[in-house]
């Protein structure tokens, strides 16, 4: 009888992280990706249901950043929060003071919608980058070069614009 009792729970944990693990394939979402040339990979996203614009992939950088001009169109079109200044250490090793807004939403691909996610932004024409402060709420994510492609595992849908 002891023997039934304890593997029991075993049995009842292997069923639920198969539950868990059918449910996040269920969520996942493959997102199309296309280079710009020197080996770089690029997704389009929107951003507050407003401003489109491409993205550079970038799990080196710890947050998603835009540029002023991209800023300038938010905030014509929605609303950004600012959150806080940090200290931004760039490719180059130099460090320069950058502004931090919440995005309400950040919607890649068709179907693949990231709520509250912070960007820093960026001086000059810099191009947009998808980092890891949006990456991490999608985790675990995966890229793909044949096809070019970035699976994200903890989609939310379109659904979640509509309802806010």
């Amino acid at each position: 009888m002891k023997t039934f009792c304890i593997r029991l729970p075993i049995i009842t944990i292997v069923a639920l992280l198969s539950i868990n693990n059918s449910l996040a394939a269920d969520t996942s979402e493959q997102i199309p990706m296309h280079s710009k040339g020197m080996s770089t990979y690029y997704v389009s996203g929107t951003i507050n249901n407003s401003v489109t614009s491409d993205f550079l992939v970038d799990t080196g950088s710890g947050y998603v950043t835009i540029n002023k001009k991209t800023l300038k169109k938010l905030n014509q079109q929605s609303s950004t929060e600012f959150v806080k200044k940090i200290s931004a250490v760039m490719a180059d090793g130099s460090e320069t003071v950058v502004s931090v807004y919440r995005l309400a939403t950040l919607k890649l691909g068709d179907n693949c919608v990231i709520n509250n996610v912070e960007a820093a932004v960026m001086p000059g024409s810099t191009p947009n980058i998808l980092g890891l402060s949006a990456l991490k709420k999608v985790a675990p994510f995966s890229m793909s070069m044949t096809p070019p492609s970035l699976t994200l595992a903890d989609c939310g849908t379109g659904d979640v614009i509509a309802s806010m």
